[in-house]
This record gives C-alpha cells, structure tokens and sequence, in this order.
C-alpha cells in the first residue's frame, strides 16, 4: 500500500505492508531502482509477521523535496540522514534495515552512527560507506571498466546523457550489472516510472560527482560527513549478503570484515548479480528474518 509521511526536508512516498504492531523493517533501494525491488522480500516479510516500509529514496517515485532552494543533494550524509528522518516520522524507536547499492550504505551509515535505532543490518557487498579521501586511487583496471557510468556523469555530457536517455541506460545498466539474471529487462518495465522524478537526474549527477570530490556537499551534512570520513565501524548485528555474478567490479566483501565489530554472517548468493533482492528474494528476506 502507497503512502506518504512528511521529514524535514521530504514528502517521502514509501510502500507499507505487514502487521502495523510487527517488528519493524525498513528496506532501502539503489540507484537506478525502486521500491519494486522489494516487492516479494516485502510479501515474505509480511507473511511472517513484520511490519514492512519500503521508502522512495529522494530523486525517485513519488518521494519529493518540500523547498524548491534545497540543494538537489545525493551524498552518502544525505541518505542517511533521510533514512533518520523517516524512522523519526513514524515514531519507530528501532528497526532491522536492509539495503543494496545506495540503500545498503543509507542503511550502514545508520547502523554505525546510530545502533540505538539499528536492530540489526542486513547489507549487500558489505560496508558500503565511501571513503571519499581516497577516492582518487585508481584501482585494478577491470573493475574501473565498470565503473564508466561514473565517469560519465563526471561531465555535462554525461548529465545530458542521463536527462535524454535515462530509461535506455538505466536498463543497461540492469541488464550489465546482472548479467545472469535473464528478467532483467522485462523487470525493468515496472521500476522505469520512479526514475523520471523531477529531481532524479539532480540528485545521481550530484551523487557521482560528490563521492569523487568533484562537487560540494550539503553544509547543514558537513558534521555528519566527518564522522562518515572516520570509518567508523559497525557494532549492530549484522549479515552481509554478496552476489557471485555481480557485474559491478571491485573487492569481495569479505575483505571489509574489520569494519563489522558485532555478530557477522557472510552469505554468497551463487548467480545473483547486482539487484540481490529482486534477484534472490527469499534468501534476502531470511537475512532480514534471521535479525529480528
């Protein structure tokens, strides 16, 4: 069921299903997805029993900015502290959340700044906060291949790419980044609405260019940015889910074990790529049920 509920800067459009006295959990999309990524991790939720939210991220669906002077920001500080604001907005003390891609550092950067409200983390490829002051180490150069789409936005041509051609490269990147999964493109249909959302291009664009150094931030985010820039570490249960047939290049998740201080599972997912509950829903949601 669609809703909507008001934060400080948002009108946060967001999906509810479950019981209304259930455990809470929130489940947190990526870019360039939406909440119907969670449509069956959420029926598998409900059926047992949780009281389940499934956000627009800002910049997607029908999620808008109540202030048209806000700055169209899509920094890591950012996410997170709508993910705050949301928890706030519904009077929800503590919650399990889950997440992948943007979602999954939304839902990291929560956990380790604010476990009071984190029962427990259930996040894709392990510790996803940028650490931006090393964001200008190259790295291996298959995995920078990957990464052209970021490059790409670094440039006016590449917001004018994203503004006139968003459906046919959001649908290739869908398509790439889970080379596996055979539904990708049909799946694609349904979530291709969301990312025409007046301040969708906005918000990617400065998402890409902040986490390169390349644009400023937010100020009223610069305090919550230097704790970010700490690492800091994650102390709430936790388990981490890694697809084998990801086609976004970089380390596996194992190698951020150090970040993780609490009680870990490490689960791969054999031939799921890079959209883990769509791909794989059931396992996602017995990560998300084995936290509450």
């Amino acid at each position: 069921m669609g809703s909507h509920v008001t934060t400080p800067l948002l009108d946060v459009a967001y999906d509810q299903s479950g019981e209304p006295d259930g455990t809470p959990v929130v489940l947190l999309h990526g870019f360039p997805y939406d909440v119907r990524a969670y449509d069956d991790v959420a029926g598998s939720l409900a059926a047992a029993g949780a009281r389940v939210l499934v956000p627009y991220l800002r910049g997607f669906g029908g999620t808008r900015f109540l202030a048209a002077d806000t700055l169209r920001s899509g920094q890591q500080a950012a996410l997170a502290q709508d993910l705050l604001d949301f928890l706030d907005a519904l009077d929800i003390d503590r919650a399990v959340v889950a997440g992948y891609d943007w979602g999954g550092r939304a839902a990291c950067i929560a956990a380790a700044l604010w476990p009071d409200r984190v029962r427990g983390l259930v996040s894709v490829d392990g510790y996803n906060v940028q650490l931006i002051a090393h964001s200008g180490e190259p790295t291996r150069p298959e995995w920078e291949r990957t990464y052209w789409y970021q490059y790409y936005f670094h440039g006016e041509r590449g917001r004018r790419g994203l503004e006139r051609n968003r459906d046919e490269l959001c649908e290739l990147l869908w398509r790439t980044w889970s080379p596996t999964w055979a539904g990708a493109a049909e799946a694609f249909r349904a979530s291709a609405a969301s990312l025409h959302n007046p301040d969708f291009v906005d918000v990617v664009i400065h998402s890409y260019r902040h986490r390169f150094g390349l644009a400023d931030g937010d100020p009223r985010y610069d305090r919550l940015e230097e704790l970010i820039a700490a690492a800091p570490r994650i102390g709430v249960p936790t388990v981490v889910l890694e697809g084998d047939a990801d086609g976004i290049g970089g380390p596996g998740a194992a190698e951020d074990r150090e970040y993780f201080t609490g009680p870990y599972e490490h689960r791969v997912l054999p031939g799921v790529g890079h959209n883990a509950p769509q791909e794989a829903p059931e396992a996602f949601a017995d990560a998300v049920r084995s936290l509450w």
